[in-house]
């Protein structure tokens, strides 16, 4: 069985006791958290498919770690022939969790 969520604004394919990283929660360690935008699910090969969401479905997930950096991004900016240059970097705050249960 796997079901479509919608966490933080992305769609997420997950099954029961899959470990993902999402934009980060603000939660603590071993915090129960409730996605209730489920997208589509499947289970036994029949596909539901919601209107935008499926009424009364949800996947409950505990936050394993509340803030995991993810890799860093160098930004470089230049114009030529002017003298130009700029060196940005960036590392996305993640949040990893592992799903609990499926309700769909």
């Amino acid at each position: 069985m796997y079901v479509i969520v919608e966490i933080q604004g992305q769609q997420f394919k997950v099954e029961k006791d899959q470990k993902l990283y999402v934009h980060h929660l603000g939660g603590e360690t071993g915090a129960e958290v409730e996605f209730s935008k489920v997208l589509l699910a499947e289970s036994d090969g029949k596909v539901t498919v919601g209107t935008p969401v499926i009424e009364g479905a949800k996947v409950v997930a505990e936050i394993v770690e509340p803030l995991v950096k993810g890799d860093k991004v160098l930004i470089f900016h230049k114009k030529r022939r002017k003298g130009y240059r700029k060196l940005n970097g960036h590392r996305q705050q993640f949040s990893q969790i592992v799903i609990k249960d499926i309700q769909a």
